[in-house]
């Protein structure tokens, strides 16, 4: 595959695509994944996309259980409370 034919598949310029071979930080880490999925860098050890999803609801399931904020007690929180 040549470096045009892969930018016009990814949806990039050829001068994006330069700039993530060069590992250029400012590339978008969207345009890094779909450049490496197309030529078959298999992304966070998983070689189906359907595994990557399955991953991503669990991790969104785990996440759900967790309180939206945190709050550090303060000393007189709890002062005068009768329940």
């Amino acid at each position: 595959m040549t470096a045009e034919h892969l930018a016009g598949t990814a949806g990039i310029t050829r001068k994006t695509l330069a700039a993530i071979e060069r590992g250029n930080a400012a590339s978008s880490i969207g345009n890094v994944f779909n450049v490496a999925s197309i030529v078959g860098v298999h992304l966070f050890g998983v070689d189906d996309p359907s595994e990557l999803i399955a991953l991503r609801r669990r991790g969104e399931e785990r996440l759900a259980l967790l309180p939206a904020g945190v709050h550090k007690k303060r000393k007189d929180d709890d002062v005068g409370l009768d329940f």
